[in-house]
């Protein structure tokens, strides 16, 4: 019986050449999972965004791998924020679906939470992916959310994992596809229906890339205020970190479409929506954060600058196929602006927190 050892993964100077082999198979490990659960491998990183992510100065990023002879069958990344946060660490695990059933994934977790706790780290997030399909818990148990309305039943695969793991689940979001370009006289129809109702108090400002310096201060407050919908609750967001930003996303080639709602009586942002697209796929694309402050409510912004985004990224990236985005279940006005747009539900994905001051 070959044995299967564990250990980190060197990070390579650079993806050419034999140095990078380990790397590379690492990744074709993730490519594998997501194919697997997804039906394709548009969720999966290229080895050139992971090799970046590598590299982010904000966050150390390791990888351990489980080799079985000169094969990789798994890995687990582990992110760990150095600037705020740093209590934490968020872990990514895969095993190739030809190795699955030999307790590699526990050895995997454990391995990565030991290292974690070696770290000073006491906080371990964990994400499960779930198919639409595969989420019928046909009468089985269901693990509630500590946040929000979701649940998983216990008859997943990954979420008994978790919770076998002593992981509790924090928050489910529903993971959605819309297929591109959108219907034709889609655009106008939304756009007008959302003018109608806020009655052309707001106009909607775009760019791609770099914030200009005239919106820069007030697209960061309102980057500041997501923090309650699950942005940068506790990080030091300011113009000069917003800049910072945008130039590592320029030099990993990842591009970002933003469009802001500005409100005509005051002058100032009151909301936005941005969308990423990572450098090395030119076929995908993942809408990020939309925030509309609470005092701006009711007069369909939301759904203004969401079609405005999108016709934008149709036409400057008009090679793009899909988008896809991650809602929380109790967001109702977003989920029905989403399905106006004709996004489909895929799946869930689970958020799972453990605390390792509370487990001591």
């Amino acid at each position: 019986m070959t044995v299967i050892s564990i250990e980190q993964l060197r990070i390579p100077e650079t993806l050419d050449g034999d140095s990078a082999t380990d790397f590379r198979q690492a990744v074709e490990v993730s490519r594998q999972v997501r194919v697997k659960t997804w039906g394709n491998d548009k969720l999966a990183y290229t080895a050139e965004e992971l090799f970046a992510q590598c590299h982010d100065p904000y966050e150390w990023y390791v990888v351990l791998i489980a080799r079985r002879g000169a094969e990789i069958i798994g890995r687990v990344g582990i992110a760990l924020p150095l600037d705020d946060n740093t209590e934490m660490a968020h872990v990514t695990l895969d095993v190739l679906p030809a190795a699955e059933g030999l307790g590699l994934g526990r050895k995997l977790l454990e391995a990565a939470e030991l290292f974690v706790k070696g770290e000073n780290r006491k906080v371990v997030m964990v994400e499960t992916s779930h198919q639409a399909s595969a989420l019928d818990g046909g009468g089985t148990e269901l693990i509630p959310a500590s946040q929000g309305s979701g649940s998983l039943p216990l008859s997943s695969r990954e979420a008994r994992f978790a919770y076998s793991a002593g992981y509790d689940l924090e928050r489910v979001e529903q993971f959605s596809v819309c297929a591109l370009p959108l219907q034709t006289g889609l655009i106008e129809e939304l756009v007008e229906r959302a003018v109608a109702v806020h009655q052309g108090a707001y106009q909607v400002h775009g760019w791609m890339d770099s914030c200009p310096e005239q919106w820069a201060q007030d697209f960061v407050r309102l980057e500041q205020e997501t923090g309650d919908d699950g942005g940068h609750p506790e990080e030091a967001w300011d113009v000069a970190r917003l800049r910072e930003a945008e130039e590592m996303s320029a030099l990993t080639g990842r591009r970002t479409l933003v469009s802001a709602a500005e409100c005509l009586e005051t002058g100032a942002l009151v909301g936005f929506t941005s969308i990423s697209i990572l450098g090395s796929r030119k076929d995908v694309a993942f809408q990020d954060d939309t925030f509309v402050e609470e005092s701006h409510h009711g007069r369909d912004i939301g759904l203004h600058i969401k079609v405005a985004n999108l016709e934008q990224l149709m036409r400057l990236l008009p090679q793009l196929e899909t988008i896809y985005t991650w809602n929380a279940p109790e967001k109702d006005y977003m989920r029905s602006v989403n399905a106006e747009l004709g996004f489909v539900n895929a799946g869930v994905t689970g958020l799972w927190r453990k605390d390792f001051n509370a487990s001591d």
